[in-house]
Parts: C-alpha cells; structure tokens; sequence
C-alpha cells in the first residue's frame, strides 16, 4: 500500500480497514505523530516505511530490523510480542492466550471451550435460549402495545 507524497497531516481514518497489508510506504508526509492504535489488527505487516522524524509503531523492540536513511526509517520484519522473552506488561487470564494485533500490540482470545468476560464461561453461547426469550419478548410488548393503542388510532 502506497501512501507515499500523499501530504497526509495524520493516518487516515480508511486506513484500519487496511488490515491485511504486508507493505506500507508513508513516507515524504508532513506526519507528526502515529497514534498508539494506528496498526491495530496489523499482523501481516512486514515492511513499514515512515518519515525520519517518527518511531516505527511499537517500538524497536517490535521489529527484527528497523534502519534509517536520509529521509525515512523502515520497519521490517514484526515480531511476534508473544513469543518474547521479556514478560508481557497485560498477561492473559486463565484459560486464554496470546496473539499478535499489530506491531507491539497483543490480544487474549479464549481457548476453547472458554467465552465471555475473562474467559470465565464455559461452553457455548446459549443462542437459543437468548433469542428464544429476545423473540418472545419483542412479541409480547408488540402486541401489548397493539392492543393498548389501537383505541387511539383515528379511524376515517
């Protein structure tokens, strides 16, 4: 994905949908800063190249080479902040793990058979059981309206 001399003053807001990306050139922008969550989802991002004057997204330490020329700084290579040896700052709770979410950024998803809050639940989401008493709710209220308005309706 090429963003390069687009005169971009900030990462643009169509750029999260862009999560599938492998190579990204932001390079000869006015761009000052790059927020924290910029490359949120980025895992497949393995070559980044961004102005001089800002930092590649999470760090050095989420890179296995980052160098520098006249006027750009290129990321290559995202580490997997999982498999560091360093111990993460937002360990996973109990029956979850790890995963990469973008340069420097991690995620805790359930093992199975494990949902919810923490990963506390076990088993599936009761889908039935929740639109079984969604359903007849919404049914019930409608047709108590129903009838309590219908006397209100100006006839022609």
């Amino acid at each position: 994905l090429d963003l390069s001399n687009c005169s971009l003053h900030s990462v643009p807001p169509g750029l999260a949908e862009a999560t599938t990306a492998i190579v990204l050139d932001l390079t000869e922008n006015p761009l000052t800063t790059l927020p924290s969550d910029s490359f949120l989802g980025f895992i497949h991002l393995q070559r980044l190249a961004v102005p001089l004057a800002l930092e590649c997204p999470g760090g050095r330490d989420a890179w296995q080479d980052v160098t520098e020329d006249r006027s750009s700084r290129l990321c290559q290579g995202q580490r997997n902040p999982c498999n560091s040896s360093e111990e993460l700052a937002w360990p996973c709770p109990e029956n979850s793990v790890c995963a990469p979410d973008g340069p420097g950024l991690t995620q805790c998803l359930c093992d199975t058979p494990f949902h919810g809050y923490k990963c506390l639940r076990e088993g599936t989401f009761p889908t039935l059981l929740f639109g079984g008493i969604l359903g007849t709710a919404t049914v019930s209220l409608s047709l108590l309206l129903w009838g309590t308005q219908r006397r209100k309706a100006k006839t022609p």
